[in-house]
């Protein structure tokens, strides 16, 4: 159990304090950026700090069969529940902030309500979701969309990684699938996180409640031609899927700045790989979103037609298959407004993907972002200032306190 001490001092300095224990946990020396990809060490490592954390302050751990951590203040048997928390896993050489910001703030909110003296009416559960960002098996938001039964667990359980890992395999069991008993316990879900964007530096406001999550998805696309020697294939003979590939990505580009949306190709595959040969298979990842999913699906609809009718003068062949999409959430009206009353705080729509923004079919949902100076995100330049990192810790105590001590 913590000690008084340890939430005594300025809260900055006990943000940064509890922030260092994991700041080194998956960071590339070369990038800065971090490797924490879902179920590898770092990741649990960092899930071993979770249960950690979660015994120093007497809060009992539960997992749902999926991957999820929860770390419950209250009785787990009791309904009702406010649940928070984000994850840990990464986007590859990604930023340091992007989910365990959710995490540590949590616990340092409880830490905020114990101090003065509140116990909770209804539970108060911090949860560690796996794989939201789906960078390790390409789902992303894997662990909430298991929860709620919003992907089949047979697919969910052969999802490989590049090393040909299945799921099941780096969990050590068959996810378990929808939880409704565990899901019926939680009244509401609040989601703190950094802003990965620069509306609160041009607000000058530390923090801010969401209101939106753009519609997006990713769509895989598998350009196939034939392999041949770069040095003896005249260029009239080839059949060069790179070519295809390369007019793919700029007419991405330039469909999604015609309709106001945003296209995204930063994954490549390529066979054989080799800087002497003509590459006989090239597969590429577009991540699309937009306001609206009408703009979303006619983005990528465009997208594919050019491909295809490049591929067939390219003389290669197209592929395209959706891996993921979730649809526009639009988080609970009247909690975003009541937090944005409660707090002073600005409301602000989110191209970004989230748990919340899976949760928020199920159960009332809101999010608080964190200033971001830098405003880049998925990257080691993320950042946010120990002063800001506090103002989130104080505005998720206060609607803690608001949701469950009232």
């Amino acid at each position: 159990m913590l000690t008084h001490s340890a939430c005594e001092g300025p809260l900055p300095n006990r943000f940064r304090a509890l922030w260092d224990e994991i700041a080194d946990v998956g960071r590339d020396a070369g990038s800065g950026g971090y490797l924490r990809y879902a179920l590898t060490e770092p990741e649990l490592r960092l899930r071993a700090w979770f249960r950690e954390q979660a015994d120093r302050r007497g809060m009992p751990v539960s997992e749902d069969g999926n991957g999820n951590l929860f770390a419950w203040w209250g009785d787990p048997a009791a309904g009702d529940a406010v649940l928070t928390g984000s994850h840990f896993d990464s986007v590859p050489h990604g930023g340091a902030y992007d989910g365990p910001l959710g995490i540590v703030s949590a616990f340092l909110a409880v830490d905020e309500l114990r101090a003065a003296g509140l116990t909770p009416d209804r539970p108060v559960v911090v949860a560690a979701f796996v794989e939201e960002e789906g960078a390790r098996f390409g789902v992303p938001c894997l662990g909430s969309r298991l929860l709620t039964g919003e992907i089949d667990v047979d697919r969910a359980a052969g999802l490989r990684d590049q090393a040909g890992t299945t799921f099941a395999e780096a969990l050590g069991e068959r996810p378990a699938g929808a939880d409704p008993a565990l899901l019926g316990r939680f009244a509401t879900f609040v989601e703190l996180h950094v802003e990965q964007g620069r509306a609160l530096v041009d607000l000058d406001a530390p923090v801010a409640v969401a209101s939106a999550i753009w519609p997006h998805g990713r769509w895989r696309f598998d350009f196939t031609g034939e392999g041949n020697h770069a040095g003896t294939t005249r260029m009239a003979d080839r059949r060069d899927p790179m070519l295809t590939y390369a007019f793919t990505v700029l007419a991405a580009n330039k469909e999604a700045r015609l309709r106001d949306a945003h296209a995204t190709v930063g994954r490549v595959s390529v066979e054989p790989n080799a800087t002497n040969a003509i590459p006989s298979r090239v597969t590429g990842w577009l991540d699309a979103r937009a306001a609206e999913a009408e703009t979303l699906y006619g983005l990528v609809e465009a997208v594919r037609t050019k491909a295809a009718d490049r591929a067939g003068r390219d003389g290669t062949a197209l592929t395209c298959s959706q891996e993921s999409a979730t649809p526009l959430v639009a988080f609970d009206r009247g909690l975003a407004d009541r937090l944005a009353a409660l707090l002073g705080a600005p409301v602000l729509p989110t191209g970004a993907g989230h748990d919340a923004g899976v949760l928020a079919a199920h159960l009332p949902t809101a999010m608080l972002f964190v200033r971001n100076p830098t405003g880049v995100s998925h990257s080691p330049a993320e950042a946010a200032t120990d002063a800001d990192c506090a103002a989130g810790v104080t505005a998720l105590a206060r609607v803690l306190e608001e949701l469950a001590c009232r």
